[in-house]
């Protein structure tokens, strides 16, 4: 369960598949297709907490409303992150919570981030423009909700970044100074919000 006090920054190397008939969730300009919904007890959690319902009863009623629609009636096949909280917030304000519904923040389900398509997009050679280009992306997702955020693709991406066919020394380097970035784009957060920051790799 993600904590109200914890950002996940971690590396992993497997990809996600689509589950059930659930639409995929856009979220800044990546796409969740496999998501479960604790994500959502966690916000309805905090938000209770903001509008001081301590014992708020309706969590599992109001996540189960909100897998129903996603599962059976919603029409779209790539829903906006903010849109769907903000039929949450409808569902809050219907049954009695408007305070509630106030304070209630979009968070997003794990994100999954390939460093491929960002070294592509810079090009050989220009390590500069793929670290300014990943530091809006993450901005992004941070700020449409993202806390929970997997990178894949980073020896890939060190090969694209160094026109490189084989793995060399110069290949290496980049990708100890891709994690310092990304551990340090974890303690800039971290720094600013005082959250605990988890950068991993697996």
């Amino acid at each position: 369960m993600i904590n109200s006090s914890d950002v996940y920054l971690k590396i992993k190397n497997s990809v996600i598949s689509l589950i059930g008939n659930r639409p995929a969730l856009q979220i800044g300009h990546y796409q969740v297709i496999d998501y479960d919904t604790a994500w959502l007890d966690v916000a309805l959690l905090r938000a209770a907490r903001a509008a001081d319902h301590q014992d708020f009863p309706f969590t599992a009623d109001i996540r189960n409303g909100i897998v129903q629609y996603l599962e059976t009636k919603c029409p779209l096949k790539l829903l906006q992150i903010s849109d769907l909280f903000e039929r949450v917030r409808q569902m809050l304000v219907e049954i009695g919570f408007a305070r509630m519904a106030e304070e209630l923040e979009p968070l997003a389900p794990p994100v999954t981030v390939s460093l491929i398509r960002t070294a592509m997009d810079a090009g050989n050679g220009f390590e500069l423009a793929f670290f300014e280009t990943l530091r809006r992306e993450l901005g992004a997702l941070r700020a449409a909700g993202a806390e929970e955020i997997y990178f894949i693709g980073l020896r890939e991406s060190s090969l694209i970044l160094r026109s490189s066919r084989e793995w060399n020394k110069q290949c290496e380097i980049l990708l100890l100074e891709i994690g310092i970035f990304l551990s340090g784009w974890g303690r800039a957060y971290e720094d600013r919000n005082r959250s605990q920051v988890i950068c991993s790799t697996l």
